[in-house]
């Protein structure tokens, strides 16, 4: 298992960005995009309007990451865009028209081009109430942060920074093009977004920003709970989640939109000693995505399940009279929170019942000791984490964050063990799909009894017979079979 401090490296923020190096890996992207920019930067123009790309495409190229989704921004209006694209495009889309927002595919490209905008807020409405500007600057004036207003007009390919933006992008800082309590009070996702784009590039925020967003942070409660699941989804499967969610705990936003995080910051008490359960469950969450190799990359379901896991703790606590701490049952008490908390930020069903399904696993393997588990019990293992047995191997080995090096190891050595052993029962019986040796329709032949409750109650008996005792015979099926519905009568 890693130490508190593997990878620690590897996740250690960039902080800041040479200008040199964004000067050549923007102009290197920009000649990698030049078929899409030319020719429609040359439709737009020939038509008399501004074309401009825009925001993360821009950001992104100067920090020398490329994809394929563009943002642009024009004086024309959506009928216009409409018309522009026609005979260029693939494909057009209009579901963002009331936006002001054309979307559009060319080969490989995912194209979208917003008119000019100038939009604000009700402070009771979670919806912009939207209106067409009339220029670039203006248009770069609304959006949320320096590093987000950037632009490039196309075909002449003439940079714009009114915000100073790529300053803020070589020191790392997150900062509102303007005042960041006007900016939150326009849209107080905003506020999320500062800590999903801390996470997301390893960026300081601005500490006027980070004011702002602690005496605003009640606004949040006028935002949509899908918008803030989005943002929060997008925050955790960041490189940095830590900076993202250390900021939402800071600033209050925590308590607002994940309660159960800020909670796990349990009162010190001098004369009783116990893990600082917060910093804890934030090393867990690091250590989860050094082994992320595991599932083929970032995985939310098991970076979710590794920030969640403990959150039982602070409603099972008790002090002991001998000076130590107990968390009785937090796995059971934490998994039915982490239901009741995914379902109120809409999240889906599936997603639900696998993270509440790992809280209440993490526990399991530490009754496995020395490896005493029989046979028996490691096929339970295996059944009751079913489609989450990979993910409940990362989740154990990330909740080791003792810096006793012996103990780590003695841990780690441990559950290879148990590993080994499923991999050996796996191969001989095909656990991941353990059944009873006879099916339903054998059941009823054999006890002569119509569909029913009874058949029910059969195929349980079976199954738990193949958990303790490994596959069987058909014969050896039917004789414990008839055995125990004569006992049962």
């Amino acid at each position: 298992m890693p130490s508190p401090v593997s990878g620690e490296a590897d996740r250690r923020p960039p902080g800041s960005v040479r200008l040199v190096d964004a000067q050549r890996d923007v102009a290197a992207e920009l000649d990698r995009l030049a078929p899409v920019l030319d020719a429609l930067g040359a439709r737009f123009d020939t038509a008399g309007h501004e074309l401009a790309l825009v925001g993360g495409p821009v950001r992104d190229a100067m920090l020398g990451r490329r994809h394929n989704d563009l943002d642009f921004t024009t004086s024309a209006r959506p009928d216009e865009i409409e018309r522009l694209l026609a005979g260029w495009a693939d494909a057009t889309w209009d579901i963002g028209r009331a936006f002001g927002t054309i979307g559009s595919r060319k080969g490989p490209f995912q194209i979208e081009i917003t008119t000019y905008r100038s939009e604000s807020y009700d402070p009771t409405s979670r919806k912009p109430a939207v209106d067409f500007g009339d220029s670039l600057e203006g248009d770069l004036g609304r959006r949320d942060f320096t590093v987000n207003a950037m632009a490039v007009r196309v075909p002449s390919r003439d940079f714009v920074d009114p915000y100073g933006g790529v300053l803020d992008l070589g020191h790392g800082l997150l900062r509102t093009p303007n005042r960041p309590e006007d900016s939150f009070s326009d849209d107080p996702l905003r506020m999320m977004r500062a800590a999903r784009f801390a996470a997301q590039l390893g960026f300081t925020v601005d500490p006027a920003v980070v004011a702002a967003m602690t005496s605003m942070a009640e606004r949040i409660a006028i935002i949509s709970a899908e918008r803030v699941r989005d943002e929060l989804t997008k925050l955790v499967l960041s490189p940095y989640p830590r900076l993202g969610l250390s900021l939402l705990v800071e600033t209050g936003l925590a308590a607002l939109v994940l309660p159960e995080l800020p909670a796990l910051i349990l009162e010190k008490d001098e004369h009783h000693r116990h893990k600082d359960v917060y910093e804890h469950t934030l090393t867990v969450l690091e250590q989860s995505i050094d082994l992320e190799d595991r599932l083929g990359g970032p995985d939310f379901v098991s970076r979710f399940a590794a920030l969640m896991h403990d959150i039982g703790k602070p409603r099972t606590r008790r002090f002991m009279g001998d000076g130590t701490v107990t968390f009785h049952h937090h796995d059971v008490v934490g998994a039915k929170l982490t239901r009741k908390r995914m379902q109120a930020l809409k999240f889906s069903g599936d997603d639900i019942d696998a993270v509440a399904r790992l809280v209440e696993l993490h526990l399991r393997f530490h009754g496995y000791g020395s490896g005493q588990w029989t046979d028996s019990a490691v096929r339970r293992y295996v059944r009751d984490a079913g489609d989450q047995l990979a993910r409940l191997h990362v989740l154990t080995r990330a909740d080791c964050t003792t810096r006793n090096q012996r103990k780590a190891e003695r841990l780690r050595q441990t559950y290879d063990d148990l590993e080994e052993r499923i991999a050996r029962l796996s191969e001989q019986e095909e656990m991941a799909s353990i059944r009873p040796d006879l099916d339903g329709t054998q059941i009823m032949e054999i006890l002569d009894i119509p569909p029913g409750r009874e058949v029910g109650e059969a195929y349980r008996f079976l199954l738990e017979l193949r958990l303790d005792d490994g596959p069987a015979s058909y014969d050896v099926a039917k004789a414990a079979l008839l055995a125990w519905w004569a006992a049962r009568d």
